[in-house]
C-alpha cells in the first residue's frame, strides 16, 4: 500500500504546482483587484496543501515529491501567453483558471474514488478538492 500512497501524495503535489505555476504565469496580467484577491487565496492554499504533503511525504519515502517538470511548467507558460495574447480580459483569465482548476477537481476525484489510502492521506485530497469546488464557484463570478 505505501506505492499507491507515495503515487497519491506525488500526483497532488504535481496537481498543487501546476496551480501555483499557473497563477504565477497568469497574476501580472490580471487587472482586475478581486480577481488577484481570489487567486492569492488559492495560491495560499495549494501552498498549504504542499506544506502538508511534505510533511507526511517522509513517512511513505526518502525521496521528495514529484513537481511538475519543466516540460509541463514551459507548455502552462506557453499555453497561458498563446490564449491571452489577443484577449486579456479578466473574462478570458478566469475561463483559463476555470478550465485547469476543472481538471485538478477531476484528478482529485479519481484519487479518491480509485486509491485505497489511509485517512491523513484522503483528507489532503479531500482538502484540495474542496479547495478547487470553492475557486471553481468563485471564478464563475468574473466570467
Amino acid at each position: 500500500m505505501k506505492k499507491e500512497e507515495i503515487d497519491v501524495l506525488d500526483e497532488l503535489n504535481k496537481g498543487a504546482c501546476m496551480g501555483i505555476d499557473a497563477i504565477n504565469f497568469i497574476m501580472d496580467k490580471v487587472k482586475d483587484k478581486k480577481l488577484k484577491k481570489e487567486l492569492r487565496i488559492q495560491y495560499d492554499t495549494y501552498k498549504n496543501i504542499i506544506e502538508k504533503i511534505k510533511e507526511l511525504y517522509p513517512d511513505y519515502s526518502t525521496k521528495e515529491p514529484h513537481e511538475t517538470n519543466v516540460i509541463n511548467k514551459a507548455m502552462t507558460w506557453y499555453g497561458i501567453e498563446m490564449k491571452t495574447l489577443v484577449d486579456d480580459s479578466t473574462s478570458k483569465i478566469a475561463e483559463l483558471l476555470l478550465q485547469g482548476t476543472n481538471m485538478g477537481i477531476i484528478e482529485g476525484r479519481k484519487l479518491l474514488n480509485h486509491k485505497d489510502t489511509n485517512k491523513e492521506i484522503n483528507d489532503i485530497i479531500e482538502e484540495y478538492v474542496a479547495m478547487q469546488e470553492r475557486a471553481v464557484e468563485n471564478l464563475k463570478k468574473f466570467l
